[in-house]
C-alpha cells in the first residue's frame, strides 16, 4: 500500500499536481490541513481516496479538526498540529497519541518536514507543499509504504 502525505497546500497545486505525477499510483491521499476551502479539488486531483483534515486556515470548513484511523495494523492519529502547540516543540502531540493508544501521529503547520522515531510512536510530518519553512526551502511531502508483511516505511521526498 502507498500513501502520499501531504500539508499545507494553501490554494496553491502547482506542486501538488507535480507531486501527483510523481508517485500516482497510490492508494490514500492524506492532507494534513490548510487546504484553505479547495478539499474537493484536492480528492478529485488525488484520484484516490482521501483523508483531510481542518487547520488553522481553513476558516468555515466543516472538516473534522482531527481523526484516528486504522490503516493496516497502525493506528493513526491526524491533526493539523496547531492545538498541540507543535510550532514550540512535538512532545504534547507525542502524549496526546501515546495517551490514545496511536502507533503513528501526523502533523502540519510548522511548512518543516519531521520524522521521529522516539517512545514508541512515528511522529511525522511531510512540511508544506507550497511554502516550505526548512533549510533549502523545498516543498517536501511524505511516502509512507506499507510492505507484504505488513510493516511500514517511510520516506521524506522534495520537489527540485
Amino acid at each position: 500500500m502507498r500513501i502520499l502525505i501531504v500539508s499545507d497546500t494553501h490554494k496553491k497545486h502547482k506542486n501538488l499536481k507535480e507531486i501527483l505525477w510523481r508517485v500516482n499510483p497510490i492508494d490514500l491521499m492524506i492532507h494534513l490541513g490548510d487546504s484553505e476551502g479547495y478539499e474537493d479539488y484536492i480528492a478529485e486531483l488525488a484520484g484516490c481516496p482521501l483523508e483531510i483534515i481542518a487547520g488553522n486556515n481553513d476558516f468555515f470548513s466543516n472538516l473534522e479538526r482531527e481523526k484516528e484511523l486504522q490503516i493496516g495494523k497502525y493506528k493513526v492519529l491526524i491533526t493539523h498540529g496547531h492545538y498541540y502547540y507543535v510550532s514550540t516543540g512535538i512532545e504534547d502531540l507525542k502524549k496526546e497519541a501515546i495517551g490514545r493508544g496511536m502507533d503513528i501521529v501526523m502533523f502540519g503547520h510548522t511548512h518543516r518536514p519531521l520524522l521521529d522515531f522516539s517512545k514508541g510512536i512515528v511522529t511525522l510530518n511531510p512540511g508544506s507543499v507550497s511554502y516550505p519553512r526548512q533549510e533549502g526551502r523545498k516543498p517536501s511531502y511524505i511516502l509512507m509504504e506499507i510492505d507484504a508483511k505488513g510493516e511500514v516505511h517511510f520516506s521524506i521526498e522534495y520537489l527540485e
